[in-house]
């Protein structure tokens, strides 16, 4: 209960969302694309850890032997770009997106993947989009959430991230950030250590004051 009061009696200078899992549902097309990745190159299903929400080029790095990175991830980057079927809105997304004034996506995509699934889902872009193809290094690291505040003009300390996956949670702590997971993709006890945590983004109602944007739960 410390942890819900503590955040839903904050006030945000902005939130910035992952997209994958938290704002999006890839997860069919994520799976057909990385199953088909992976038959190809014979890597066992077992080799595949907690890789959610980490950039396809570290997925590949610690699956693939160094000669074949280049080419292994230029495969995989297009059976992604290839496959968009299904792709929909989570529940709340479009309302957050839509009422939230100052919002930021930080993503692990590459920014033409993420172009293309944004499109797919229908949802509406914000202005600031920070995806894998901005930064050098990706989630766990804290990285795209640093950029994405610097490019919206806030502290990263007074800004809200909003993950579905343990390295987003992680990265966005690491950025100084309060955080709110979502348990789309990922089992709760497993991200037990955001500050708060919810079904999806229709479990939450947003505030904007003059002073900046606040939560509640539904």
């Amino acid at each position: 209960m410390g942890a819900m009061t503590a955040l839903t009696d904050r006030c945000f200078s902005g939130v910035i969302f992952d997209m994958d899992g938290t704002l999006i549902d890839s997860t069919p097309a994520v799976v057909r694309s990385w199953t088909r990745w992976a038959e190809e190159y014979e890597i066992p299903e077992e080799k595949f850890g907690d890789f959610h929400g980490m950039p396809a080029r570290s997925i590949v790095a610690k699956l693939m032997p160094p000669e074949l990175h280049e080419e292994s991830l230029a495969r995989v980057t297009q059976l992604e770009l290839d496959d968009v079927e299904g792709i929909v809105a989570l529940p709340g997304a479009v309302e957050a997106l839509a009422t939230l004034p100052v919002t930021a996506i930080a993503t692990s995509c590459t920014r033409d993947l993420a172009e293309r699934r944004i499109a797919a889902s229908g949802i509406p872009a914000p202005d600031v989009v920070v995806t894998a193809s901005d930064v050098t290094h990706g989630k766990p690291d804290p990285e795209p959430f640093l950029l994405a505040a610097e490019r919206l003009g806030i502290d990263p300390r007074r800004a809200l991230v909003v993950e579905d996956a343990t390295s987003g949670i992680r990265a966005g702590q690491a950025a100084g950030a309060s955080t709110l997971a979502v348990v789309t993709t990922t089992q709760r006890d497993a991200l037990a250590f955001a500050d708060l945590v919810v079904d999806d983004l229709s479990a939450v109602s947003w505030h904007v004051s003059d002073e900046g944007v606040s939560l509640s739960l539904r």
